[in-house]
């Protein structure tokens, strides 16, 4: 099995977001899952704690034969049952300890918000690095006069610190939605009745989500994909923001309106046939990225009509969507932060492009000022201050 390298996806080649989804990724969330699992049962005295010790030991990804695994998967159609044959050799004696009253849903489903939460993690401090450069591109160029442009054609002007105040917004916006997220810990057993447990089970529900850092939901969720879907909502509407951001930089980029470029490095923008194009790379990716998440998305949402006690089909169709969803947002936001860090704004083009607009405007009697396009501005970076310190500390 050759690895998956991002090849056909560079906006998230070799990015965190990538790291933290790879196949070698899920393999370790599975394993910190079914090692939590034996840690919550030994606060319980459901296993012995030398037993949890050792399968804790046995549960180390580099261990497992993951391109034999991926293939022995076929038989029972999910990854867990031949990875629980092999943490149970590995364990030796504790292996009898190993998946105690668990399901092979719980852990697949624990693992992929394990995973969501690392992911999550490093594109959130990818957007607060965005939004902090968004923040300054606002703040600089509160005053600067654009075009402001509808349905393509110029329209009124404005200021390009209100523009950029938009885009703060929206992924200021989109940023709190994704934060906002539960990520809960799966656990149900075999019917999602927590029945091999007994009295216990609830006790232990509490204690495998405080072993993992998880949400503790109030139930299983085995067929209430909610969590699942949520995500992929939210993940959309990141992309989705950073892609609004990408496509006004394409448009304003381009050779007649040259308002904006990419930071200049060495092979970015490139083209093969043509070396005097200066192509606004990440960009594209970003957008790459934001017209393939919501459809992504789309096979989440589908997925919450689940039958009875147990997908068949559905949850095992979220599997590849959501890690897509995850890396292609991840990989988006990074490359967003790169983006923004670097800006080049050309304020005398802006200018320039704006006079003939202005002087049409003059000969119908139009307004020429840009309104409250500079106070926009101002109320969004207010906005993302106060979003940064909510309780009004400096």
């Amino acid at each position: 099995m050759s690895p998956d390298t991002g090849l056909l996806s560079p906006v998230r080649a070799g990015t965190r977001a990538e790291a933290a989804t790879g196949d070698r990724a899920w393999l370790a969330a599975m394993l910190d899952a079914e090692a939590a699992l034996a840690r919550a049962q030994a606060r319980l005295g459901i296993v012995p704690p030398e037993a949890a010790a050792a399968i804790g030991r046995a549960a180390d990804a580099g261990r497992i034969d993951l391109p034999a695994l991926a293939r022995r998967a076929r038989a029972a159609g999910n990854p867990v049952v031949p990875l629980v044959a092999d943490l149970r050799e590995l364990a030796g004696t504790a292996g009898e300890h190993v998946h105690r009253g668990a399901t092979s849903q719980d852990i697949v489903d624990t693992a992929a918000m394990l995973v969501a939460t690392r992911t999550r993690r490093a594109a959130l401090a990818h957007l607060d690095r965005a939004l902090d450069a968004l923040a300054g591109i606002a703040e600089r160029h509160r005053d600067t006069p654009i075009a402001g442009r509808t349905l393509g054609r110029q329209a009124l002007p404005t200021t390009f610190g209100a523009k950029a105040g938009g885009w703060l917004l929206g992924v200021l916006e989109a940023r709190e939605r994704l934060a906002a997220v539960p990520l809960p810990v799966q656990l149900g057993g075999a019917a999602g009745t927590l029945g091999a447990y007994g009295d216990q089970g609830f006790a232990l529900l509490e204690a495998f989500a405080a072993e993992t850092g998880l949400a503790e939901p109030v139930a299983p969720w085995h067929t209430r994909r909610t969590p699942v879907a949520d995500l992929g909502a939210a993940l959309a509407l990141t992309a989705g923001a950073l892609g609004k951001f990408a496509t006004d930089v394409v448009l304003l980029a381009q050779s007649e309106i040259d308002e904006v470029a990419e930071q200049a490095a060495p092979g970015r923008g490139g083209s093969s046939a043509m070396p005097h194009k200066r192509n606004p790379a990440m960009a594209t990716m970003i957008r790459s990225a934001a017209l393939q998440v919501p459809a992504y998305a789309q096979i989440l949402a589908a997925s919450l009509a689940a039958p009875h006690e147990r997908p068949a089909g559905e949850w095992h169709a979220e599997w590849q969507p959501l890690r897509e969803c995850l890396r292609l947002t991840g990989g988006a936001a990074e490359t967003a932060a790169e983006l923004a860090e670097g800006l080049e704004v050309a304020p005398e083009r802006m200018r320039a492009n704006l006079d003939d607009l202005l002087a049409v405007l003059a000969e119908h009697g139009g307004d020429p000022g840009p309104g409250l396009a500079p106070l926009l501005a101002d109320r969004a970076v207010a906005a993302y201050r106060a979003s940064r310190h909510p309780n009004g500390d400096a």
